[in-house]
């Protein structure tokens, strides 16, 4: 055995600007409780910061006093960081582009994506950032990358484009049939009962 098999995001760091802006932003906009603060091990003149992204997984940052944020949109060359999306229910989704515009920022507004739906913004310091929303909740026992593994194999058999809201419906009952085994041959329906005759009959 070779592999290291990991288990999970242990966390994200980013280079922020400084205390009092990053603090702001993530625990001011977007709700992430600021729950440790100390210095880089590492270089003494920063301190890191660590936020609960919701799930109790930590997104933190190196801040400096001496920074200020720089709003240029992040490279996006070979070993950047593209984006970091994070979940967000459905009643708060349909919420965010009102809040985020009540807080003067800019976004792309909602983004189907066929198997979620997306909406896009920066941070001060340029990073962009996702709020996504799962179309659907796995089956009992499942996870979210069980259903759209089995969703992927649908769309690459059915020649699709994308995944879309058909072939989750079908990952979902195949994933349900595959826990939970029918008593009944596949494919069994049950038969309408015969119409029972009301009224007197005629004589």
């Amino acid at each position: 055995m070779t592999d290291l098999q990991v288990q999970g995001v242990h966390h994200l760091t980013f280079v922020g600007s400084n205390r009092e802006a990053t603090i702001a932003f993530y625990q001011g906009v977007l709700g992430m409780p600021l729950v440790l603060d100390q210095p880089n091990l590492d270089v003494p003149d920063e301190e890191h910061l660590y936020f609960d992204a919701g799930d109790g997984r930590l997104i933190t940052f190196f801040v400096r006093p001496t920074r200020t944020p720089d709003p240029t949109p992040n490279p996006q060359g070979i070993g950047n960081l593209h984006h970091v999306a994070f979940t967000v229910s459905r009643a708060v989704y349909t919420q965010v582009e009102a809040r985020l515009q009540a807080h003067g920022i800019e976004n792309t507004g909602p983004i189907d994506r066929g198997f979620m739906d997306s909406i896009y913004f920066r941070d001060p310091n340029g990073q962009l950032l996702e709020m996504a929303c799962y179309k659907f909740v796995p089956p009992e026992s499942y996870t979210v990358a069980d259903v759209l593994s089995a969703a992927h194999r649908m769309r690459v058999a059915a020649g699709a484009y994308n995944v879309d809201d058909g072939h989750i419906a079908d990952a979902i009952a195949d994933l349900t049939r595959r826990r939970a085994p029918s008593l009944e041959p596949e494919g069994l329906r049950p038969q309408p009962r015969p119409r029972e005759e009301t009224g007197a009959r005629g004589g």
